[in-house]
């Protein structure tokens, strides 16, 4: 099972470690590994006995991917005493984020090949981050994936363990291969990071956005949460959505509280100060400054026009 050696160092400094306890498994064959920028790919061909087990435990992310069947062979815990009730079927590729234990135990002898890949979360990370945006691949990576019908996965872990075991090629093509991998298997949420063909922000997007902002107490988001809402990279987000709107988020955030304060200026009886609190503003003094920049006129005054 998953790799038994520790404290593997690739050729660009990435170490890595992981404490693994196997009892009745053994290889059949030479393991072969390969180190690469931030990951490295080990491929085993190995067995094991009926009652056979193990246990994992690795600061980095894992990605496994078996080349046979094995789920009615092995089952699997993230307890040490799971097995019944938390046991399930070991399913033909996982994704187990860092510092998450897994055990296993064999329910009857068999013979298994995998491509295990041991990735260290920043390497991880720059994968994602350029399509969905921090916030979301930070939270990718913390959720645990367990799939059986593995479909291109295994196509591009094959193509993985040739260059593992035979280099041709050169890093960047096992690299990418990878990178393939991980966001073929990892929960990445339908519709983070889309775009518009003309790279603005899509109606979708604005919907997500809107019904987060008027939620917000006070009408005030990060730039990063209100990327994160419409799923995109901070710096992208920002961009698209100038391009959408014509104003830059905080921008476009200050005309929407403007927008409520002046609902609450002529639907209600409070008072200036008690709005400029309701929004978020500092005092009266700073709604009435920024409200002034919009409409030309103190709070005051224009809720005197619209009374009259």
């Amino acid at each position: 099972m998953p790799i038994p050696h520790q404290n593997v160092e690739n050729a660009v400094g990435y170490q890595h470690s992981m404490i693994c306890h196997t009892d009745g498994i053994h290889p059949i064959a030479p393991v072969k590994w390969r180190g690469l920028d931030g990951l490295v790919g080990v491929y085993w061909d190995a067995e094991g006995a009926c009652g056979a087990g193990a246990y994992y435990l690795s600061p980095d992310p894992r990605i496994v991917i078996f080349f046979n069947d094995v789920s009615s062979h092995i089952r699997m815990s993230n307890r040490q005493f799971g097995f019944g009730a938390q046991e399930r079927p070991l399913t033909r590729a996982i994704y187990v984020p860092a510092g998450t234990p897994m055990w296993t135990k064999f329910t009857a002898s068999h013979r298994f090949s995998h491509l295990d890949l041991h990735l260290h979360e920043d390497r991880l990370l720059r994968y994602l981050i350029p399509s969905v945006g921090a916030s979301v691949a930070r939270s990718i990576v913390r959720r645990p994936v367990e799939v059986q019908e593995v479909g291109p996965i295994e196509t591009l872990a094959r193509m993985i363990v040739e260059e593992v075991e035979n280099p041709t090629r050169h890093a960047v093509y096992a690299e990418s291969l990878v990178g393939s991998v991980a966001t073929a298997l990892l929960d990445i949420p339908e519709g983070a990071g889309e775009r518009v063909p003309g790279g603005g922000v899509t109606q979708a997007q604005m919907n997500r956005l809107l019904s987060a902002f008027d939620a917000r107490p006070g009408l005030r988001m990060s730039v990063a949460e209100m990327a994160e809402t419409a799923g995109l990279s901070e710096s992208w987000f920002s961009t698209a959505f100038r391009q959408t709107t014509g104003k830059t988020p905080l921008q476009w955030q200050l005309a929407r509280r403007i927008e409520r304060a002046q609902a609450l200026l002529n639907g209600t009886v409070l008072s200036v100060a008690d709005v400029a609190a309701k929004l978020g503003f500092s005092d009266q003094a700073h709604l009435t400054k920024v409200f002034r920049q919009f409409t030309g006129e103190t709070p005051a005054a224009w809720r005197r026009a619209q009374r009259f």
